[in-house]
């Protein structure tokens, strides 16, 4: 097993011929991409849904592309599926979240694994270490940005922290070689931040996973106790602020019966509330599926969502969809799929749902479906961001020998 305690100046992780062929692949591939972040836990949302994605496509479509996964774990080891853990304290309250500490530790096993091309997908210790491991080996390195670090801040700290917080990350985009943004709404916070290699790519679905005939209304109304006449909307998430969960229980009330609001993972801090029924975390994609499938629409109110996965696994579903005109979330729905709300708070959701529940939903459901269908398969995502990997790859001073 590899070692991360030697000093610096021989913290060159070589990974062993079993360890090599578990974390990259078959031998002979074409080029070596290595993926990092922090964002990576058992309860993580679209982040690890998306590099999951990537995993599965890449083994299927581009086999000549071995993948590595580099995250944080409970130990630095390679696990039974090929992905590489590094030890990390693990967040209080974080659901299971945990904080890389050591960029020197974390940057010995990105170059350990001696990447052609790396994609971060945070600023925090993964992406300092993936730019200082790209430096290293000559690697082209890629930022997605997945997170909004400045309006998290103001959220959770208060104001006077996202100016400081702005800086940090808008410093830290710029090294990259590139970044890519799931959003328009992304990029021009990128923009304003000063990095000007942007590429917009939307993310994908798996539109067989989150498909319609999955649902079964009438067998969840049954097992909730709900009329059939009912009205049920569903968020599936995590209990994080920036969900803006309380605003969605608060409209839901002022909206009073026949609404209810089904949350899937989200309602760990929500009071209780008669119109607001709370489910665990579903760990099982199918059942979690089924779950949103059998429901009549799907709710979001995070105004700054960088993109919004979930929205489109709602959509695959066959559900409208309700959310914010703004952020990433405002750029996925429109009244053909749903109906977009003039503000996140209670009073806009509210009026945005009586809205969307006075037209038929059948039909926009099914817009909803045909607009995931023809626009966010995953296919249309790896195959440009493999095509930017290339690009990228023959850029760089390495040599790339690609199989036939």
């Amino acid at each position: 097993m590899f070692d991360v305690t030697a000093p610096r100046s021989e913290n060159l992780i070589r990974l062993t011929p079993s360890e090599s062929a578990l974390a990259h692949g078959p031998a002979g591939a074409g080029y070596r991409l290595l993926d990092t972040t922090m964002m990576y836990a058992p309860r993580s949302g679209g982040v690890k849904r998306y590099l999951m994605a990537k995993r599965n496509w890449l083994a299927t479509h581009r086999p000549d592309i071995s993948h590595a996964l580099v995250v944080p774990g409970a130990r630095t080891r390679i696990d039974p599926e090929g992905i590489l853990t590094v030890a990390a304290a693990r967040l209080p309250f974080g659901d299971g979240y945990r904080m890389p500490a050591s960029v020197t530790k974390w940057e010995a096993v990105l170059r350990g694994c001696e990447p052609d091309i790396i994609e971060a997908g945070d600023v925090f210790v993964p992406g300092h270490a993936a730019l200082e491991a790209g430096e290293a080996l000559g690697a082209p390195v890629i930022g997605f940005c997945h997170t909004d670090a400045a309006a998290l801040a103001a959220l959770h700290l208060g104001d006077w922290a996202e100016q400081p917080t702005f800086n940090f990350w808008a410093q830290a985009y710029q090294r990259f070689d590139h970044v890519i943004a799931p959003s328009r709404h992304t990029a021009a916070r990128l923009a304003e931040a000063g990095v000007e290699k942007v590429t917009v790519l939307q993310l994908g679905v798996d539109t067989e996973l989150f498909h319609p005939a999955r649902g079964d209304r009438a067998k969840l109304f049954r097992r909730l106790g709900l009329p059939q006449d009912a009205r049920l909307l569903v968020f599936a998430g995590r209990p994080a602020r920036e969900k803006n969960v309380e605003s969605m229980v608060a409209a839901i009330e002022r909206l009073g019966a026949p609404y209810h609001l089904l949350l899937v993972g989200a309602g760990r801090d929500t009071r209780p509330s008669e119109r607001v029924i709370c489910f665990d975390y579903e760990r099982d994609p199918h059942k979690l599926a089924a779950l949103v499938a059998s429901c009549d629409a799907f709710l979001h109110a995070n105004e700054n969502e960088i993109f919004g996965l979930v929205v489109l696994e709602a959509m695959a579903a066959g559900l409208p969809v309700v959310g914010p005109h703004k952020g990433g979330v405002g750029e996925l729905i429109d009244e053909t799929v749903g109906q977009r709300a003039d503000s996140a708070d209670p009073e806009g959701l509210a009026e945005a749902i009586e809205a969307l529940f006075a037209r038929d939903l059948a039909p926009i459901g099914q817009a909803a479906r045909r607009r995931v269908e023809t626009r966010h398969g995953w296919d249309h995502t790896f195959e440009a961001l493999t095509r930017l990997y290339s690009v990228l790859i023959g850029r760089a001073a390495r040599p790339l020998a690609l199989s036939a």
